[in-house]
């Protein structure tokens, strides 16, 4: 009986699409909600804090004066915090993975100055 069943899978295996990838040529697209890494659009960043001070690994840092947001991707857990909690929905979470680098860096981003409308 094992080999019955053994027998049918095999035959319907050979007439259907290999499960496997050819890695570096193909690669499966990420799925809705995939995290991957944080994506600040600074042209909507406040610089409010509030994902400094929710982000349970101290990965992000921003300040006011200099009007500098960072993050150290190598230390973000992707538990997407920072993304729920930004009031002005800036932060986002772009599916690819992080690049591959050698050595650990911080990624820091200049937030231009907000015009101010005349009323």
């Amino acid at each position: 009986m094992g080999s019955f069943r053994l027998g049918a899978m095999t035959l319907r295996s050979m007439f259907k699409k290999p499960e496997t990838l050819q890695y570096p040529k193909e690669t499966k697209a990420p799925y809705p909600g995939q995290k991957g890494h944080v994506v600040n659009d600074v042209d909507g960043c406040i610089l409010c804090g509030m994902c400094q001070r929710v982000c349970p690994c101290h990965c992000i840092t921003v300040e006011k004066k200099e009007r500098r947001w960072g993050i150290e991707p190598f230390m973000c857990i992707q538990c997407g915090s920072c993304v729920a909690s930004c009031p002005t929905s800036c932060l986002s979470m772009d599916p690819a993975p992080t690049s591959i680098s050698a050595e650990k860096f911080c990624r820091d981003l200049q937030v231009p100055e907000k015009e101010k409308q005349a009323s």
